[in-house]
């Protein structure tokens, strides 16, 4: 995979003390969807979402579906933990978050740090999470802790069926 370059922060970023960074860092997630051996193979719906420690929702970051098909909302519930945390409210239907299904392989998404999510995102612990799920397949979900302290840093975690690598970066 790919990495982009870690740099130093910028002064602002480093001296803010409390509450949204000054210069919110720009977040990255990168994502193997593995390809399976089985009879017939559908692409997994997956949600990226983040969360407090105490697994209270914060936002969604992106939800890729089957927007071209009249069932693909039909589908979206069995993201189970995401729907029930912030799926039903609907406010994720969005310009900017949702987007279609993903082939197997290497798969991303950025958020700029001037987003309005991640400009107004407090200093703290997160998690952030990850749910795949998919038509005659299972359902899986990776959570990987996250500082938001406005600092570079790479963190890794890995799935088991239906999500391969994960890496998130935080990068100026």
């Amino acid at each position: 995979m790919k990495r982009m370059p870690l740099l130093p922060l910028g002064a602002a970023a480093a001296t803010a003390l409390a509450g949204p960074l000054t210069v919110a860092p720009n977040l990255r997630v990168e994502m193997v969807i593995p390809r399976l051996t089985v009879a017939e193979y559908h692409f997994p719906y997956v949600a990226i979402w983040i969360e407090r420690p105490d697994e209270t929702p914060v936002a969604t970051f992106t939800v890729w579906y089957d927007q071209r098909s009249p069932e693909g909302m039909r589908y979206l519930e069995d993201l189970r933990t995401w729907w029930r945390a912030l799926g039903r409210d609907r406010q994720w239907q969005a310009d900017g978050i949702t987007s279609v299904t993903r082939a197997p392989g290497i798969n991303g998404y950025a958020m700029l740090g001037s987003s309005p999510l991640l400009s107004a995102l407090p200093r703290g612990d997160y998690t952030v999470v990850i749910e795949a799920a998919r038509e005659g397949g299972a359902r899986e979900l990776v959570r990987v802790p996250l500082a938001w302290d406005g600092k570079p840093r790479i963190v890794r975690a890995r799935g088991t069926t239906e999500i391969g690598e994960v890496t998130i970066e935080v990068y100026p």
